[in-house]
């Protein structure tokens, strides 16, 4: 989340912790770039003024360099105008300020699960399912404890279903940026959730990472 507005910052930054998502937070504009050019995140909320950088310069310079990121623009600039060209700059969605907190989680959820090809809240894999709205995985229609890390594990993988996802992408993603990684979380973590779901349903890719087939 690039976003100046020190109030802003805190209370959505808790509200999406609160949902699940793992946030790392920025208030300039050209450090935020740089952030999202060179690490694997899952979205961006992106606020248009911003200091050294405007928001717009932002996605373009994203867009330009081939970065498909997920964006949601948050921003007191509401007209019509601002939002079509937010919009053909190549932002997903735009939100004005003020906002409610559900709609901008909801709206998120939504962009990320759409830049993964899902339409629905709900992703199947066999018997075991998928409720981003209720942040819940249920096999065959019971649900399954787990811990918001284990969650957000089984979540990214079922999201990029089909998709042999490396070691390094799923530690970024389950990690903030500002957290020191231990060299086998990863595999501890599958281990744990591995446990708690149908064999063979997360399969390991020697040298590749991990996956959910379709």
């Amino acid at each position: 989340m690039i976003e100046d507005d020190s109030r802003i910052r805190r209370d959505v930054g808790t509200a999406l912790e609160a949902a699940g998502f793992v946030v790392d937070t920025e208030t300039d504009g050209e450090v935020g770039w740089y952030m999202g050019e060179n690490e694997t995140y899952a979205a961006a909320i992106l606020d248009l003024g911003l200091p050294h950088m405007d928001g717009l310069a932002v996605i373009k310079r994203w867009r330009n360099a081939g970065r498909d990121l997920p964006v949601l623009i948050l921003t007191a600039r509401g007209s019509w105008t601002e939002r079509v060209e937010g919009i053909n700059a190549g932002a997903d969605d735009y939100l004005p300020k003020p906002f409610q907190m559900d709609e901008l989680i909801a709206r998120l959820r939504a962009i990320i699960r759409r830049s993964a090809g899902h339409a629905a809240a709900t992703i199947a894999v066999g018997d075991t399912v998928l409720d981003t709205r209720q942040m819940r995985v249920t096999v065959r229609g019971v649900p399954v404890p787990l811990s918001p890390q284990e969650y957000r594990l089984i979540a990214y993988l079922m999201l990029n279903k089909g998709r042999v996802v490396p070691q390094q992408e799923l530690a970024e993603h389950l990690q903030s940026v500002h957290f020191e990684r231990a060299s086998n979380a990863i595999e501890v973590l599958v281990g744990r959730v591995r446990r708690k779901l149908p064999d063979a349903l997360i399969e390991t890719r020697r040298g590749f990472g991990y996956m959910i087939a379709e």
